[in-house]
C-alpha cells in the first residue's frame, strides 16, 4: 500500500531538513509515498528539503502552513513566492481561522470558550473586512464571506484546506472553488487585510 503524500508535520529542532529528507527518500524508494511534502516550514528550510530531494530525483510536493487573508505572514517573508518559484504547492491550513472569517463571529457573539478572550482584539477588527468580504460576494452571485477568504487563497495561487463540522459547512466550502474572484477583488482584499495581526 501507498499513499499519496506524506508530510512532515513541524521542522525538528534536532534533525536538520536533510535527515529528515533522508528518511522521507527511504518512503519513496520503498514505494510507501507517492510524493513527499513538509508543514511548517520556512522558505529557507524548504529550500534545503527541496534540494535534498531534487538530488534524488524526487521532488517536493508541498509545503503546509497557517495562511488565511487574517494571517499573511507566508507572503511578507517569502515562503509564498518560493513555493510559486520552486512548483511547492502551498497548502493553507486555517483557512478561515477557525470560523473568524465566515462572519459567524462578532464582539457581541464571540467564539465559545477559551477563544472568546483569544480573539477578542481581533473581534474588533474584523467588522469592516467581513463586510468588504460580504459586499464581494454579493458580486459573484450571493457567494458567502467564507466562499469569498477561500476563493482569496485559491487567487494567490493557494491551495485552502477548511475544516467542516458538518455537511452545510463542507458544501459552502465546496462553493469557494469553481469561480474566480477580479483582480480588484483580491486587491481591495489585500488593502483591507495588509496591517492585520491574527496573533
Amino acid at each position: 500500500d501507498s499513499v499519496d503524500l506524506y508530510q512532515i508535520h513541524w521542522p525538528s529542532p534536532i534533525l536538520s531538513p536533510e535527515t529528515m529528507m533522508e528518511g522521507m527518500l527511504e518512503c519513496v524508494q520503498r514505494g510507501w509515498t507517492r510524493t513527499v511534502g513538509v508543514s511548517n516550514f520556512g522558505q529557507k528550510r524548504m529550500l534545503r528539503a527541496y534540494s535534498t530531494l531534487a538530488r534524488h530525483g524526487v521532488a517536493l510536493a508541498s509545503n503546509q502552513v497557517h495562511y488565511s487573508l487574517l494571517s499573511r505572514e507566508v507572503e511578507k517573508n517569502g515562503t509564498l513566492a518560493r513555493c510559486k518559484e520552486l512548483g511547492v504547492r502551498l497548502i493553507a491550513y486555517s483557512p478561515l481561522e477557525k470560523g473568524l472569517l465566515t462572519g459567524k463571529y462578532s464582539l457581541e457573539n464571540p467564539p465559545p470558550g477559551v477563544r472568546a478572550s483569544q480573539y477578542a482584539d481581533m473581534l474588533a477588527k474584523l467588522p469592516p473586512i467581513i463586510k468588504l468580504l460580504k459586499e464581494i460576494g454579493q458580486n459573484h452571485g450571493d457567494r458567502t464571506a467564507a466562499q469569498v477568504s477561500l476563493n482569496w487563497l485559491i487567487c494567490k495561487g493557494a491551495l485552502p484546506i477548511p475544516g467542516a463540522k458538518n455537511v452545510r459547512q463542507a458544501e459552502e466550502n465546496a462553493g469557494g472553488a469553481g469561480w474566480q474572484l477580479t483582480d480588484d477583488d483580491v486587491a481591495r482584499l489585500d488593502a483591507a487585510s495588509d496591517d492585520f495581526r491574527s496573533y
